[in-house]
């Protein structure tokens, strides 16, 4: 919104309101001149123009610009149709609710305007209560959704600090921590049991940081539509679903700290598919590693693949923490993690948010099903082509 100084009798003249800014444009100057009285009088701000080429440069010279634009449709120079088509061109300006001023009969323009995109028209001649209501509806619902955006936005930054806090603080105090044992100025004194654990600490925080990483960018890749370009080149028949479980697990598996064993089954035989190798291992992997988080040791996990209606079907089974049936519908997205502040779960939330990118990338989907305190098992779907 564009700040100006409203005073009313009971306000200090010290006292700022946020109220919205509004361009105008039409070409007869006796009804731009009303309709700019009618919206001073109810507090907006206004801006002016005659015809679309004027309306542009005073757009171009706004350092913010309106939060709306009510334009005539007929005018010389340029008309409210091509000042539409100008106004939407500009990523800066996309979001500016366009609202048309229009003659009875302009059924093409209204038309083309909807085509557009253009938000709502206003009929001439107007009624100037039916033209305030109209305005004030259409910012109301602008700022409505502004405010959905900003909290979102608000949200991603907070998961991001959240993030930045934890996962990648603690494996980097790590790194550095055991890098200064390793540097202290009587190495002499430090046996090679010590060092050797020195170095391991140290190689684990930085795997874990790699593995942050790592996910950031396919997640973002995924989120962004830049690994679909990726996959077209990269897709061909897959015939051997063993060996993509089987070294999926062995990434998984060979990591410090994992002692869990995991049962493979493949039906034999598999239907041949079209995937993505890399990116179907790092979905699965990502399966287990949750597996593998939320499991006790002493109770193996299970990856099986069949076929099924039509479908592969990937699924990693665990006896672990399980998920509550509210939480169900939100684990897929990104950055989630459910009771984090309770639960203190190592991870950024975006191994779920990946295994659904990649199964949609394939033309597919997950499902989840798990009964708290008993397991979880979840499937990832890919169709037969």
């Amino acid at each position: 919104m564009t700040e100006i100084s409203i005073m009313t009798q009971t306000e200090s003249p010290d006292v700022k309101i946020c109220a919205p800014c509004i361009l105008v444009v039409e070409d007869d100057v006796n009804l731009l001149e009303g309709i700019r009285n009618i919206l001073e009088i109810d507090g907006y701000r206004v801006l002016t123009a005659e015809h679309g080429r004027e309306a542009l440069s005073v757009l171009r010279n706004q350092p913010v610009p309106p939060d709306l634009i009510v334009s005539d449709i007929m005018m010389p120079h340029m008309s409210g149709i091509q000042l539409l088509e100008a106004v939407r061109q500009e990523s800066r300006w996309l979001s500016i609710p366009f609202i048309f001023l229009t003659a009875r009969g302009e059924k093409s323009d209204i038309q083309r305007g909807k085509q557009l995109g253009v938000e709502d028209y206003i009929v001439k001649p107007y009624d100037p209560l039916d033209l305030m209501i109209t305005i004030r509806s259409r910012i109301r619902r602008s700022e409505e959704i502004e405010a959905v955006h900003v909290s979102a936005i608000d949200q991603v930054k907070r998961n991001i600090l959240t993030i930045l806090n934890h996962e990648f603080r603690t494996p980097l105090t790590f790194v550095v921590a055991y890098a200064d044992m390793l540097t202290m100025p009587t190495p002499d004194q430090m046996d090679g049991g010590e060092m050797v654990s020195y170095l391991k600490g140290i190689s684990s925080g930085a795997e874990r940081l790699r593995n942050l990483i790592e996910n950031f960018i396919l997640l973002v890749e995924l989120e962004t539509g830049e690994a679909r370009q990726t996959f077209d080149w990269r897709k061909h028949e897959i015939t051997d679903v063993r060996t993509l479980l089987e070294v999926a697990w062995d990434g998984v598996a060979n990591r410090e700290g994992v002692e869990h064993t995991c049962i493979i089954d493949v039906a034999d035989p598999l239907p041949v598919f079209i995937g993505d190798e890399d990116y179907l291992r790092r979905a699965v992997q990502q399966l287990l590693n949750n597996a593998v988080k939320f499991s006790p040791v002493h109770m193996p996990l299970a990856l099986q693949a069949y076929a099924q209606g039509g479908d592969i079907v990937i699924e990693v089974e665990d006896q672990g923490r399980g998920i509550p049936a509210e939480e169900l519908d939100n684990i897929w997205d990104s950055f989630y993690q459910i009771d984090r502040n309770f639960y203190e779960d190592q991870g950024a939330g975006s191994g779920l948010a990946i295994v659904k990118r990649v199964a949609e990338l394939h033309g597919g989907h997950v499902t989840a099903e798990s009964e708290f305190g008993r397991g979880s098992r979840f499937s990832l779907r890919l169709p037969v082509k």
